[in-house]
């Protein structure tokens, strides 16, 4: 599935950190930023975390919810909260079927192997659930700003 700036946000529910679950849909009314991320407690991962923690007040001035999405499991995504003291949400997409439908299960390489795996992603969603902005393969220095400064453009 293709996703498109100006087109709907594909909907989705998925269990959370804390035995919750989220629902994109719920969130309308909200912007929401989801991003996609290979796996908990890693350096680039922590570090886009930390980001997005350390610049959540100005997120939630902007009327923005944050959602974290990787394969990892809701046990990995309490412990990864805990250890960082993440302020947002956590999703596991263990089937990567939301992962896929955002295009963010691309291939990858690694010394010469290729395999599937999680691309680093992001999309800003507006209050009507409607996809504004979005970034592929993420490079973490100054993304947390970009994605701010796309969602104070809202």
């Amino acid at each position: 599935m293709t996703i498109a700036i100006g087109q709907p946000a594909p909907d989705f529910t998925l269990p959370t950190d804390g035995n919750g679950s989220v629902t994109l849909s719920a969130l309308k009314g909200k912007n929401v930023v989801v991003y996609f991320y290979p796996k908990d407690d890693t350096s680039g991962c922590t570090t886009q975390a930390c980001g997005f923690g350390e610049q959540l007040p100005h997120f939630e001035k902007l009327d923005a919810t944050i959602v974290g999405i990787s394969k990892d499991s809701v046990a990995s995504h309490d412990k990864f909260k805990a250890k960082y003291k993440l302020p947002f949400i956590l999703a596991s997409d263990a089937d990567s079927d939301v992962t896929e439908r955002y295009g963010a299960w691309q291939e990858k390489n690694m010394y010469g192997k290729k395999y599937m795996g999680i691309e680093r992603s992001t999309f800003v969603i507006d209050k009507d659930g409607i996809l504004r902005a979005e970034w592929r393969k993420v490079k973490v220095p100054g993304h947390v700003d970009a994605v701010l400064k796309a969602v104070q453009g809202l």
